[in-house]
């Protein structure tokens, strides 16, 4: 079974994410986040969150790009248990029973997604707030067209040389 990593390529989401994701910790999209979101609520870096982040199954911090990898079912047992205490702890769920069953739900939609695709493809995804409710779109960039360069930055605004 395949499910994704969060990978980071620079230091961005340490600034665009409230609470940016742990490099390597296994990664949902998270869209239930943003259920009962309205336009008021995606300012900021909420807004980042909202539009393009995965979410991490043991930070529940946001990272913009995941990488498919194998793995295995205790892991996957794992981050079960992880977001079913969250889902319990944050959202209020009646019990663990059934926090778990949705938590496998969300785990499940994730290997769906990472299926088809060879490990170390990137996966990214854009989410929009449609009348219908929040909308996901996923982009995959496969292992091979993904040149670690394509998203190195060299250098920001805030590190222009200071003039003296």
């Amino acid at each position: 079974m395949k499910l994704a990593r969060a990978i980071h390529f620079d230091e961005s989401d340490t600034r665009v994410f409230h609470n940016p994701a742990r490099t390597g910790e296994w990664c949902i999209s998270g869209g239930f986040e943003f259920s009962n979101w309205g336009d008021a609520d995606l300012i900021g870096k909420a807004r980042q969150a909202f539009s393009n982040g995965w979410m991490g199954c043991e930070t529940f911090g946001r990272v913009s790009f995941v990488a498919v990898t194998q793995i295995e079912t205790q892991e996957r047992d794992t981050i079960i248990t992880l977001l079913a205490h969250h889902f319990v702890d944050i959202y209020g769920a009646p019990s663990l029973e059934v926090a778990s069953e949705v938590a496998r739900e969300e785990i499940d939609q994730m290997a769906e997604l990472c299926a088809d695709h060879s490990p170390n493809t990137l996966l990214t995804v854009a989410r929009e707030l449609t009348s219908a409710g929040v909308k996901e779109a996923f982009r995959v960039i496969e292992a091979q067209d993904a040149d670690i360069n394509q998203f190195a930055v060299h250098g920001s605004l805030d590190d222009e040389p200071h003039h003296h």
